[in-house]
């Protein structure tokens, strides 16, 4: 289950790490035309949805790779998906289904990942 749970925190963490990148590198014009569900908000929205985006995917694996507080972990994938509930919610609202699944995908990767450093293998200091 250890193994697991580090490649399902290491998958995640380079995803949300790129896309934060992603989302603060590009223009929001050039951003907004490639997504369209960004027209719903301002640039500096998404440019902070990319810091979140950037900061909890670190909180994915940084912590628990240095040793250093790796209760963090948990608290980033939990963090991650009540970011990803929202995302899910915007998809509904824009009547995205295709894309509502995917969102759902890392939805779930963050629940199994929170409870898994949380109740099956957590860190021990």
């Amino acid at each position: 289950m250890n193994i697991a749970l580090w490649i399902v925190a290491g998958v995640f963490s380079l995803a949300y790490v790129v896309g934060g990148i992603i989302k603060l590198a590009w223009p929001y014009e050039r951003y907004a035309a490639a997504t369209h569900w960004a027209e719903d908000f301002s640039g500096p929205q998404v440019k902070f949805m990319g810091v979140l985006e950037i900061l909890g995917g670190i909180g994915l694996t940084l912590p628990a790779l240095v040793g250093i507080a790796p209760v963090l972990v948990p608290l980033a994938a939990s963090a991650l998906a009540l970011y990803m509930a929202g995302a899910a919610t915007e998809r509904i609202r824009r009547n995205e289904y295709t894309l509502f699944l995917g969102d759902l995908l890392f939805l779930a990767a963050m629940v199994f990942l929170a409870w898994g450093r949380l109740a099956v293998e957590p860190f021990v200091s």
